[in-house]
């Protein structure tokens, strides 16, 4: 699928949404305690029109759990996800019904990805997306430092940024004995602490007008002030001090395999 033919999807896609939520809703509800916290959006909902929704990624499960969160709050978010997930033959035809966008890295197309999730927003969308671009390499589960792809569309299509943090989702699908760990946590439900946090003008940050675009250190700059906030929330949910305040960079990853580790009572307290 080629990002840039991205179209909107119609009723019987916005049905389609609907189903499968409410079926993974419950299929989730069965192996985890999803605990949504709005300090930050007394409605509890998110802002009518285009949004950028970004959160941090610790586990395979993180797509479908920030699709219920969007959910929860009046939106049907459109992912951007990983290429592998469209070349599925089960998920595949769904996903792109559903208005997903393939990202599709190191590859001539891969700026269509941005151009396809601009032409989402352009037409009202929600579009949801992870701003480190894969699960964090961190053997805490702190969130890495993020790319810029996400400040770069919100600057381009002037919508705001909702970052959303994610804490216990690795509790809930793993990188080894997925199987195992999902038998598990039918009797030992974890809980996927969630908070949500205020829509940030992004373009307020970098100092630029409609159709202005800043240099790449200014990019940077805001890239990593947005992250700071979502790595505060992720560090508030856990209840101790983030040990990279923007996002742990490159060369402070140990290079270990992440564990899948139990957080205490303590890291996950709201």
């Amino acid at each position: 699928m080629d990002p840039s033919t991205w179209q909107r999807p119609g009723l019987r896609a916005a049905l389609l949404y609907a189903f499968a939520a409410g079926l993974l809703g419950t299929v989730v509800s069965a192996v985890s305690r999803l605990e949504l916290t709005r300090r930050a959006v007394p409605d509890a909902a998110l802002p009518d029109g285009p949004v950028i929704v970004v959160a941090n990624h610790t586990s395979f499960a993180d797509g479908i759990l920030l699709a219920l969160v969007g959910r929860r709050l009046g939106r049907s978010l459109r992912l951007m996800a990983t290429g592998g997930v469209f070349r599925s033959g089960l998920v595949g035809p769904v996903v792109r019904r559903l208005g997903f966008i393939p990202v599709l890295r190191g590859t001539g197309s891969a700026a269509g990805s941005l151009d396809a999730a601009a032409t989402a927003l352009s037409v009202g969308e929600a579009v949801g997306l992870f701003p480190e671009g894969r699960i964090t390499r961190d053997a805490d589960h702190w969130p890495e430092r993020s790319k810029t792809g996400a400040v770069r569309l919100a600057i381009r299509t002037g919508a705001p940024v909702v970052p959303v943090a994610l804490v216990g989702a690795q509790q809930v699908v793993g990188r080894t004995g997925i199987v195992g760990r999902l038998l598990r946590n039918t009797v030992l439900r974890p809980r996927v602490a969630v908070a949500v946090g205020a829509p940030i003008d992004v373009r307020r940050l970098a100092g630029v007008a409609d159709g202005q675009m800043p240099d790449d250190a200014t990019v940077r700059r805001v890239a990593d002030e947005v992250m700071a906030v979502l790595v505060s929330q992720v560090a508030e949910l856990r209840g101790e001090a983030a040990p990279h305040p923007m996002g742990v960079p490159e060369e402070a990853l140990s290079g270990k395999p992440v564990s899948d580790k139990r957080l205490s009572d303590k890291r996950l307290s709201a």
